[in-house]
C-alpha cells in the first residue's frame, strides 16, 4: 500500500535557506561567492577615562578609519547573560560548613541583592566584532542584487541567496584569504595602538555564533557537537495536517 505522501512528515533544515554556503579555515563563504573574515574585539571603559584620554581616543579612533583603503563592518551582538552559575557558586558557599555566621549572613545579602537587580534589570553580555568582507567583484563577477551582501549586517542576508557559487569553493577560498589575510593583519596592528586585542575568530568559534545569531533561544542550553558547518545548525520539522 502506497504511502500518501500528504501524511509523511516533512523533515528539512532552514539551514538551505541561509545565505552562509560553508565556514573554512576562520572564513564564511557566501552563496553568491563573497566571504567575511570576522574578528572579535576587546572594549575599553570609556566613561572611566578622563576627558585627555577621550579625546585621544576619539582622535585615533578616527585615523583608523581614515586610514582604511577597504570595508570593514563594526557589529554589536548582546546576549542575555545567564548567571545561575554564579548564583549557585554563592548559595554553596553560604551553606558551607564552618563559616563564619557574620560572612554567611553578609552572602546571603549579596545574593539576595543581585537577585533582586537581575529581576527589575536585563544582564546583558556585550561582544564586539570586526568583519572584513571579500566581494565577489573581486572574483570578477558583477552581483546579482547589486548590493553589498554586508550591508545589513549579521546575519548576513543577500537577496534573493544564489542557489551555487559562481566558482569552486577551494578557488574563492584561496582568492578570499590572499585578500583577507593582510587586511586582518593590518586592521590587528592598528588596534594594537590603541590598547585593544583582536582575535580572529576561529571555524568552532564562527560555527557558534552563528548558532547563538539563529537560536538565540535555545543556545545558551545546547552545546554544539559538530565542527562542520555542513552538519545542521538550525532545524525545523514541518508536519501537514491531517485530514
Amino acid at each position: 500500500m502506497a504511502t500518501d505522501p500528504l501524511k509523511m512528515a516533512i523533515k528539512g533544515t532552514t539551514q538551505d535557506h541561509l545565505p552562509i554556503e560553508d565556514i573554512v579555515d576562520g572564513i564564511v563563504i557566501l552563496k553568491d561567492g563573497s566571504c567575511a573574515l570576522i574578528m572579535q574585539i576587546s572594549s575599553v571603559n570609556f566613561d572611566l577615562l578622563s576627558e585627555k584620554e577621550q579625546s585621544a581616543l576619539v582622535f585615533a579612533y578616527g585615523g583608523i578609519l581614515n586610514s582604511l583603503n577597504f570595508p570593514v563592518q563594526i557589529i554589536i551582538h548582546s546576549t542575555a547573560k545567564d548567571i545561575t552559575s554564579y548564583m549557585n557558586y554563592l548559595q554553596s558557599f553560604e551553606e558551607k560548613p564552618g563559616n563564619n555566621p557574620l560572612l554567611k549572613e553578609r552572602i546571603k545579602n549579596y545574593r539576595k541583592f543581585i537577585e533582586e537587580m537581575v529581576q527589575k534589570n536585563d544582564v546583558l553580555s556585550k561582544s564586539f566584532y570586526i568583519a572584513v568582507s571579500f566581494s565577489i567583484l573581486e572574483l570578477g563577477l558583477k552581483s546579482a542584487t547589486g548590493q553589498n551582501t554586508f550591508a545589513s549586517g549579521l546575519p548576513f542576508l543577500p537577496k534573493p541567496a544564489p542557489t551555487s557559487l559562481p566558482f569552486t569553493k577551494e578557488y574563492i577560498l584561496d582568492k578570499a584569504k590572499a585578500s583577507l589575510e593582510p587586511r586582518r593583519d593590518h586592521i590587528m596592528r592598528l588596534f594594537a595602538r590603541l590598547g585593544l586585542e583582536v582575535k580572529p575568530l576561529s571555524t568552532k568559534e564562527l560555527i557558534q555564533l552563528m548558532y547563538r545569531i539563529y537560536n538565540e533561544e535555545s543556545a545558551p542550553q545546547q552545546k554544539i557537537q559538530s565542527l562542520e558547518f555542513n552538519t545542521p545548525i538550525t532545524t525545523t520539522k514541518l508536519t501537514p495536517p491531517t485530514k
